[in-house]
């Protein structure tokens, strides 16, 4: 069994920042493929960032340059931290955890509200 528990979204005012983590439990490997998504009301959930073991990193473009995804092997997490954040980034955020090439797992996401 495996869990994936998203954290740090919240309410924040346009141009601030946010940390999301993300932990992942059970039987899989720390050094496996991780990404971050995000789905916006009424908008289908797309790619924000990803991380194949600790060096191959994708953005989607509208975050480069503000978000950074990084990760701990020691603790098994992920990050995502988000800069200069703008109304157009609020969303639930979903991390995306790889057991293999064909099984993942889902976190329940963690609400992203940029307002002034």
């Amino acid at each position: 069994q495996v869990h994936v528990v998203e954290s740090g979204g919240g309410l924040v005012q346009p141009g601030g920042s946010l940390r999301l983590s993300c932990a992942a439990s059970g039987r899989i490997a720390s050094s496996n493929h991780r990404a971050w998504y995000r789905q916006a009301p009424g908008k289908e959930r797309e790619l924000v960032a990803s991380i194949i073991g600790g060096g191959v990193i994708n953005y989607a473009d509208s975050v480069k340059g503000r978000f950074t995804i990084s990760r701990d092997f020691a603790k098994n997490m992920v990050y995502l931290q988000m800069n200069n954040l703008k109304p157009e980034d609020t969303a639930v955020y979903y991390c995306r955890v790889w057991a293999t090439a064909t099984v993942n797992y889902w976190g329940q996401g963690t609400q992203v509200t940029v307002a002034s």
